[in-house]
């Protein structure tokens, strides 16, 4: 029959129409900007450096390894390689960012960056008002904007960050040398009862 199609249609319309004034979540409106919808743990916008202690630079869990440069399908990581080594937050001498960028008018979100970081270094962000007036240099993070600590990682994706907590407190432990085994006999310095 000619018009089933408008009439299918016109019907979904007519069921959105009259499902609008009472179903619960089409009932509210948020007013953006002053309201703000919460976002969803999942969600994913840009990258950022993550850092474990109360320094940017000290704390930093990137030591530059440029997998993520690498990876990358648009190639908007940007990687420089320090000369020397300075120690990480556990303490051991690692080579460290000298220059950390990420031209966010590029970056397509995708998170590869995060998946091939072996550090736990590069999460995704929840930031998603990231407007500039100017189209190109202010629209390229370098590391002193994208360096966000831990807690912030905490704030953002808590149950993502409380996973990669365990598993990078159980990789240290794994680190760490076993404690000597106690000496079993006769005491050391003691004499023995030949002597």
């Amino acid at each position: 029959m000619i018009g089933t199609g408008i009439l299918k249609g016109m019907a979904v319309t007519a069921r959105n129409f009259v499902g609008s004034y009472f179903e619960k979540e089409r009932l509210i409106t948020v007013q953006y900007p002053e309201e703000r919808s919460p976002l969803p743990e999942n969600y994913r916008n840009f990258p950022i450096l993550i850092y474990d202690t109360d320094d940017a630079e000290a704390g930093l869990r990137c030591v530059a390894c440029k997998i993520c440069e690498k990876e990358c399908p648009p190639q908007c990581i940007y990687i420089v390689k320090s000369e020397d080594k300075k120690p990480d937050y556990m303490g051991k001498p690692q080579f460290y960012p000298a220059v950390f960028d990420i031209d966010i008018s590029v970056c397509m979100s995708c998170q590869i960056c995060v998946e091939v970081c072996p550090f736990e270094a590069i999460k995704m962000d929840k930031v998603f008002e990231l407007s500039k007036r100017e189209r190109f240099d202010a629209l390229l993070q370098r590391k002193r904007e994208l360096s966000k600590s831990n807690t912030y990682y905490h704030s953002i994706h808590p149950i993502e960050a409380a996973e990669v907590d365990s598993k990078l407190a159980e990789a240290a432990a794994k680190k760490k040398p076993a404690p000597a085994p106690p000496k079993t006999g006769p005491a050391a310095g003691a004499p023995s009862p030949g002597n």
